[in-house]
């Protein structure tokens, strides 16, 4: 069954597909949030995140410490297949992890 009602801007993020119950978290404001293909800066920009944006975090993994608004934290949030952001950069109310371990 083909959904003709998909979103079509690309800038949104990858999980505006998630379920209702899937909680959302909004990353740092004031700034876009650089989306890696993994889970450190060492790996490659698939896309940027515009101010305002929310994320569905999928799993976390530890990758490379990065300091942010949100403190410093080496925890990578996966919203999406092959993409990952710093934990340092979203808001989740925790310095830990908030949802299980990618893997």
């Amino acid at each position: 069954m083909s959904d003709d009602h998909a979103p079509t801007i690309l800038a949104e993020p990858a999980a505006t597909t998630a379920t209702a119950s899937a909680p959302r978290f909004p990353i740092a404001p004031g700034a876009p949030l650089n989306v890696r293909s993994g889970p450190g800066t060492g790996y490659g920009i698939v896309r940027t995140l515009p101010v305002g944006s929310s994320v569905t975090i999928y799993c976390q993994t530890p990758g490379t410490t990065v300091t942010g608004p949100y403190g410093t934290s080496k925890i990578w949030d996966n919203i999406g297949s092959g993409e990952y952001v710093s934990d340092a950069y979203v808001h989740t109310g925790s310095d830990g992890y908030v949802t299980g371990r990618c893997g």
